[in-house]
């Protein structure tokens, strides 16, 4: 399988993203290489890792709490603290092995100490295969928001080993194939039909999918990396869906969401409104709904959490001089950018939800 060709850097597949890395670490001379993972990957990932390089070299493994709760200028302090007392420098390299949370603060945190340094991300959920792979989007949360604080920074290397997908409980699984349904929606109507004969399949046969996706947001990111105008397609769901995720995470009363699952909530509320913004067909917003109905099970939100959760949308990064902006769809596969939407509007599609 051959690797895709992003703005400074190649996501590649497999054996061939580990001969590159171990070719990487050879020619660079570094003067250190750090792994960070969570216990999770540490456990589960870190060995298989190992086993796929077949140079042993020397690392330093630098394990942190799983979860988006951990995605904290906290956790960036205390391993900037790691790194300046095991003596990294500015030619260091630190490969970040883990899902969204590692490979967003990871790439943070190399971005910054000492004014940036390499990294490689080797991400090993299926939503980090699909999503953060590509765009050097990095960052921490701030408060109750999400990615609030971060820089758009390039790893030296991305690699995609679909392996690591066996690892994956159901939830997280689906969480992923949440992020590639947002793919067709937003950009090719057949690649979602397509989607929906595989989701019946139920297996991890996954590998030309995550491909296909991967080449989609590239597309996306290469005429637009910073997010001046077309690449806001690739939020669509997420201005409602990151407020509830968001939400969710600092309940009491709440079990907290995987990203998928608050961003298919989003869609579903987002796809509601367009039909009143873009007119899209009411019978597309009915198979969205279906859709995702039928790979999460529902969560009731009350109106007391609406109103709450309609407060934290304010926060969104891609709002401006005051107004919230959202993507919506004409069509399945025809997104548009930067539409004004009223809670009134918001408040009928959590009803649509609810439904």
């Amino acid at each position: 399988m051959n690797g895709i060709k992003a703005r400074s850097y190649s996501v590649e597949f497999k054996q061939n993203g580990f001969n590159k890395l171990e070719k990487l670490i050879e020619n660079n001379d570094y003067s250190s290489v750090f792994v960070i993972v969570d216990t999770n990957t540490r456990e589960h990932c870190l060995p298989v890792f190992k086993k796929e390089m077949s140079q042993p070299f020397d690392f330093k493994i630098i394990s942190i709490s799983p979860g988006e709760e951990f995605k904290t200028i906290i956790s960036c302090q205390n391993i900037w603290q790691i790194l300046s007392d095991k003596g990294a420098d500015r030619k260091s390299l630190i490969i970040n092995l883990g899902g969204g949370v590692i490979t967003d603060m990871g790439g943070f945190i190399a971005s910054t100490y000492k004014r940036g340094i390499d990294f490689v991300n080797i991400p090993t959920t299926l939503l980090s295969m699909v999503d953060a792979s590509i765009g050097g989007k990095t960052g921490i949360d701030f408060g109750n928001i999400k990615n609030q604080i971060g820089v758009i920074t390039d790893p030296i290397l991305v690699i995609i080993e679909s392996g690591f997908l066996k690892t994956l409980n159901l939830k997280e699984y689906r969480s992923g194939y949440s992020e590639m349904l947002k793919h067709g929606l937003i950009s090719d109507k057949d690649y979602w039909n397509k989607l929906l004969i595989f989701l019946k399949k139920n297996t991890l046969e996954i590998l030309p999918l995550i491909y296909k996706s991967i080449e989609i947001k590239n597309k996306i990111v290469l005429k637009d990396p910073f997010e001046k105008n077309q690449r806001k397609i690739l939020n669509f769901g997420h201005t409602i869906g990151h407020a509830i995720e968001s939400y969710f995470i600092k309940s009491d009363h709440l079990e907290k969401l995987s990203h998928g699952e608050a961003i298919a909530i989003g869609m579903i509320i987002e796809a509601s409104i367009s039909v009143d913004n873009c007119s899209l067909n009411q019978s597309d917003a009915n198979e969205i709904k279906n859709v995702f109905d039928s790979v999460f099970s529902k969560i009731k939100i009350d109106i007391l959490d609406q109103n709450n959760i309609i407060s934290l949308i304010k926060f969104d990064k891609k709002n401006s001089h005051g107004n919230v902006n959202f993507v919506l769809l004409k069509s399945i596969g025809f997104p548009i950018i930067d539409l004004k939407v009223t809670n009134s509007q918001i408040k009928k599609g959590f009803l649509f939800y609810n439904s």
